[in-house]
């Protein structure tokens, strides 16, 4: 049957239509690429995260579908789909690490950042060298995020402590103490060293994922000579092409902003 997706009565039978046939292929034909479109649909049609996070948990639990362990890691994480939850980031990473395992670059993404961070929840205990793994895993599968972030890491290296400010204001209301001269770091402070060479190769390939802040990082590589010999022809390149990007991005946020105006029938 063709439908003239202009008229409500023919898009509310489409939706209606779409909702019947998930469910079939999901708990008749047990297909789990069907039980995660359903989700989908529950999610982005009907509105019911509860369900949609029924459905996530499921289907990775039952059929290993990478996908949907990737969207069950994002509802804990956010407590969504559960009244009152403040989400469980435990839970979250347990997810995205099982979509990880079954190849989903997003899902390796997610887990190797909340791994790396020094600003993640306290429930998950930083571990950056699996981290890094993780990241590297989703980079080698074209995300262009991890790609991004592996990037930033051998910019500026990964310490294994947080710096500490030279110098902390006594207790009351006395005078600061003096200065302290910080001491040098060595290679042995660091989980992850600066490497400039390795920081251009992932700036570059994030940048040719279309990452636009990867683009912008190569541009200032090139122009100053870090990591690459200093070029100021394509440091041009990189910076015209990362404002192209931008503006690709602004439109893309004005034709949304309008067609969510403009909104859909009741």
């Amino acid at each position: 049957m063709a439908y003239d997706l202009k008229k409500e009565s023919d898009v509310k039978e489409y939706i209606d239509k779409l909702g019947v046939e998930y469910r079939f292929g999901c708990y008749s034909e047990k297909k789990p690429e069907a039980c995660h479109l359903l989700g989908d649909y529950l999610e982005g049609i009907k509105k019911d995260f509860e369900k949609a996070s029924k459905v996530y948990k499921s289907t990775c639990d039952d059929y290993g579908y990478a996908k949907s362990c990737y969207k069950y890691g994002n509802y804990s994480f956010l407590g969504k789909g559960k009244s009152g939850s403040k989400g469980d980031p435990r839970a979250a990473y347990e997810y995205y690490e099982k979509g990880c395992n079954l190849n989903d670059s997003d899902a390796c993404l997610h887990s190797g950042l909340l791994l790396v961070s020094r600003s993640m929840p306290k429930e998950i205990d930083r571990n950056v060298p699996k981290g890094l793994e993780f990241l590297t895993k989703s980079c080698d599968m074209n995300n262009a995020t991890a790609c991004f972030y592996l990037s930033g890491m051998h910019i500026s290296g990964v310490q294994k402590k947080p710096e500490q400010s030279a110098a902390t204001a006594s207790a009351g209301s006395g005078p600061a103490p003096p200065p302290v001269a910080k001491t040098p770091l060595k290679d042995s402070d660091y989980i992850v060293l600066k490497d400039m060479k390795k920081a251009f190769q992932f700036a570059r390939k994030a940048c040719e994922l279309r990452n636009m802040y990867a683009c912008a990082n190569l541009s200032q590589m090139y122009a100053r000579g870090d990591g690459i010999e200093k070029n100021e022809k394509e440091a041009e390149k990189y910076k015209k092409l990362a404002l192209e990007m931008q503006d690709e991005v602004k439109k893309q946020q004005e034709t949304l902003g309008f067609q969510q105006g403009v909104g859909m029938p009741n």
